[in-house]
């Protein structure tokens, strides 16, 4: 999350902690999942069963432990914002030379996430427009834009008060035509009505088989925006906050249960919905971010114990990488290739060690990137 989308180079003042919180929020995309589900499956281990409970997504109300790959990766490169900004300040760039390396990325984000719908297909009829690649890179937009001309912490926390508050007030009190306000269903929700209305191409989310609403369409993006502004004021904790690292790490722990707390207070009355970014869906998912992240930052950066850490930080540092190559890569037919014969030998076990092998095999293609310094980033 540095200056340019490929880099050759790692700063000296990288935490440790982001790069493997990235990649351990990584592992479970690229099979962690699949791998737990599957081991859940042949086995009756009560704690593979609890696991493989978490990996799937809420049908709509509820948040569950996968629901939160999305949103923690957004916090995340919120959390990036404030250090990759001071540094090109330290470099002597202007707030010009900021705003562009902005919103190139924004752009090569939103192409990307363009690409992995099928973009090169030329099927423009039936294109997705919206992607998780271009959430993330217009809402990265919006928040290094408010982070650049509102650089206080205080100037920021109120942004993000003023951007939550309103998003409700949308969600709970604009009418729909032919609906009304408040109705947060699948089909009356007012994203799904903005989708239809401004939202060109096809819609991800249907109901009754009639595409209503996108959980990356427009008010989505613009709620998003809200968890990578709670990231970004993380990272000028970790950057600049006064204090010792355990007082940092106490700070966004403290946040977190806050933050956390809030969204489960008011969720009776306004539920947490991944699909439509409510903002009890922002609370609930950002608090869980802020305690993560001051986990990992207490025991990886404050008390140096990193090295068990080094498999997650080889995914976190080429995430985009490993999101768009399997696309290009058929990794599982080289895991077949390479395991079909021991998996055999293992029985019930064998599409586990498959699962483990196709993990393994995306990570050595990762380590290959890391060991000559070649780095996609967001």
């Amino acid at each position: 999350m540095n200056d340019t989308i490929i880099s050759t180079d790692l700063t000296s003042r990288r935490l440790l902690s982001l790069d493997a919180l990235r990649g351990f929020d990584m592992f479970w995309i690229i099979g962690g999942d699949v791998l737990f589900r599957r081991l859940a499956s042949v086995t009756d281990w009560r704690w593979a069963d609890v696991v493989a409970g978490q990996l799937t997504h809420v049908e709509w109300e509820g948040l569950r432990a996968y629901d939160m790959i999305f949103p923690l990766f957004m916090f995340m490169s919120g959390v990036a914002i404030p250090y990759a900004f001071g540094s090109r300040r330290r470099r002597g760039a202007s707030r010009g030379d900021i705003l562009k390396k902005v919103v190139i990325r924004a752009l090569v984000l939103v192409l990307l996430g363009l690409i992995c719908n099928g973009l090169l297909k030329f099927e423009f009829s039936n294109l997705r427009t919206a992607s998780v690649l271009g959430q993330i890179g217009l809402a990265y937009l919006f928040a290094s834009l408010i982070t650049v001309y509102f650089e206080s912490f205080r100037a920021r926390m109120m942004w993000l008060i003023g951007l939550l508050a309103g998003y409700a007030v949308v969600q709970l009190f604009v009418p729909v035509p032919g609906v009304g306000a408040g109705d947060l269903s699948p089909g009356g929700i007012i994203n799904g009505y903005i989708d239809r209305m401004l939202l060109p191409g096809r819609l991800y989310g249907k109901v009754d088989g009639v595409q209503t609403f996108d959980p990356e369409g427009l008010l989505c993006i613009v709620s998003a925006t809200g968890i990578t502004l709670m990231g970004t004021l993380a990272g000028s904790v970790l950057r600049d906050g006064v204090g010792s690292g355990m007082r940092k790490a106490a700070t966004l722990a403290l946040a977190g249960a806050l933050t956390l707390g809030l969204g489960l207070a008011i969720a009776p009355w306004y539920p947490p919905i991944k699909a439509a970014w409510t903002t009890t869906f922002n609370l609930q998912a950002g608090g869980i971010s802020l305690m993560l992240l001051a986990l990992f930052y207490l025991v990886i950066d404050v008390w140096g114990f990193s090295r068990w850490s080094f498999f997650f930080r080889v995914i976190g540092l080429n995430a985009i990488t490993i999101f768009m190559a399997p696309r290009i890569i058929n990794f599982p037919y080289a895991a077949a290739f390479l395991f079909t014969g021991i998996a055999t030998l293992a029985g019930v076990y064998g599409p586990v060690l498959l699962i483990a092998g196709s993990i393994g095999i995306k990570w050595l293609f990762l380590w290959f990137l890391y060991r000559y310094k070649i780095f996609l980033r967001v």
